[in-house]
């Protein structure tokens, strides 16, 4: 039986190093999707990839078991095949409903580091785009993320605005602000990228001096034009960096943009006589741990962010509480939808039995019991006929579709099945094997 499920690691494990791992450079992705989903077995696939999180979603027509797809994308994504238990410790998996589910939060920001995160859902939008393009979407997973994002929509108003910071931008922003505040001086930010442009805007509201750097200068200087900055490529930074506190980087580089060397002339440099302070968004890194500690350079990496961004997260999860139940609201609503779509075949020819039993009935009594009948008459009976047995059909349609919501579409087509004697072949168990997984309440595998 179909089913759709979710893979991943997030800014929860605290794993950096397979994180950096198992992100695919942008540049790189739209290659690579359709040989992933193919060297997994998985029908379709998208895959997710934010500052904090590399998630896979998948449908499988139920071939190989999750655990065997969750192995199969550590080696694909790795480059390694894992030991005995290493990818089930790396990397969580969902699910059935615990899928629906996950991917509803994701796309609303209620499973951010920062509660109320208002980048992802373009990122989850985006993820879908690209699958769709890549043509490893499907129409399983299609509807799933279309309803996750429409949640998303309705949780928006509930989240916007209610604890200032919403975003690990804002984290390292802040983290910027304070220092640059302390010391003086400008900051630097490496890279154009939604998390910069982000930090740049912050920067500019608190009156701190903003450098854009980047490897292509014109996209450097239409940043930095709109927060009164100045604009370097990344080379003339590199080979002569400006007096600045703070270095905020953010590149989808898949390898380091700054080494030892320039982390030292940046410290020569300081109005302040501090190290600088390295604010590192890059997944993978931006600066190697290794060279700013050699460098004696205090860097805050994505792990440092996360940490600071979920100080108090319990707290603000209560406060969180109506916009948690609009998700739950949505995956029952899903589900009701789902199931109604499902069986909606098989109840319509339970229908049309219990109709077609009240005619053959209704002309035989109208033959041998009632031949004295007019014709007016006989269609009085005929209607009587048919009103009472859409009646009767109606009670059982209605425990069928509970029946469907509880227990998912297999329960209506073993019972459609078992009683295929009375009520002919089964219609539309595709349609119904395609999508039991939105239905079956199954849960986390971790």
């Amino acid at each position: 039986m179909h089913r759709v499920g979710v893979t991943g690691i997030s800014w929860r494990q605290r794993k950096a190093d397979i994180l950096a791992t198992m992100t695919i450079p942008r540049e790189e992705r739209a290659a690579r999707l359709p040989q992933l989903r193919d060297a997994t077995g998985v029908d379709e696939l998208v895959y997710l990839a934010t500052c904090g999180r590399v998630e896979i979603a998948f449908a499988t027509d139920g071939s190989h078991s999750f655990d065997t797809i969750r192995r199969r994308l550590f080696a694909e994504l790795t480059g390694a095949e894992p030991r005995v238990g290493e990818a089930e410790h790396a990397l969580r998996a969902w699910h059935g409903e615990g899928a629906t589910e996950h991917l509803f939060m994701v796309a609303s920001g209620l499973d951010s580091a920062r509660l109320g995160e208002s980048e992802v859902a373009g990122q989850f939008r985006d993820a879908l785009a690209l699958a769709r393009a890549c043509g490893t979407a499907g129409p399983r997973l299609e509807r799933v993320f279309d309803e996750a994002l429409r949640a998303a929509k309705r949780v928006r108003p509930l989240t916007e605005g209610r604890i200032g910071t919403v975003s690990l931008a804002d984290v390292a922003g802040q983290h910027a602000v304070e220092r640059a505040r302390r010391t003086g001086g400008a900051v630097a930010l490496v890279g154009v990228s939604p998390m910069t442009e982000q930090c740049a805007q912050l920067l500019a509201k608190s009156g701190i001096p903003v450098i854009v750097v980047n490897r292509t200068l014109e996209r450097a200087e239409s940043l930095a034009a709109t927060v009164g900055g100045v604009a370097r490529s990344l080379d003339a930074f590199r080979a002569a960096p400006d007096a600045v506190e703070v270095v905020v980087l953010a590149t989808s580089a898949s390898e380091p943009v700054l080494g030892r060397s320039d982390l030292e002339r940046l410290a020569a440099r300081t109005p302040s006589g501090e190290p600088p302070l390295i604010i590192d968004l890059g997944v993978p890194p931006n600066v190697a741990p290794e060279a700013a500690a050699a460098a004696d350079i205090p860097r805050l990496g994505m792990e440092d962010i996360a940490d600071a961004a979920t100080e108090g997260r319990e707290r603000l999860l209560f406060e969180f509480a109506d916009a948690r139940a609009v998700i739950d609201d949505a995956v029952v609503d899903f589900r009701k939808h789902t199931a109604e779509r499902l069986v909606g075949g098989m109840i319509a020819q339970l229908r049309l039995h219990y109709r077609r039993s009240a005619t053959e009935g209704v002309e035989r009594l109208l033959a041998k019991s009632l031949p004295g009948l007019d014709e007016g008459e006989r269609d009085a009976v005929r209607r009587w006929a048919e009103t009472l047995a859409n009646r009767m059909a109606h009670v059982p349609s209605v425990g069928l579709r509970d029946l469907a919501f509880e227990f998912g579409p297999g329960a209506v087509e073993t019972f459609f099945r078992s009683n295929a004697a009375h009520l002919g072949q089964l219609p539309a168990s595709a349609a119904a094997r395609d999508a039991a997984e939105l239905l079956e309440p199954e849960a986390t595998i971790s």
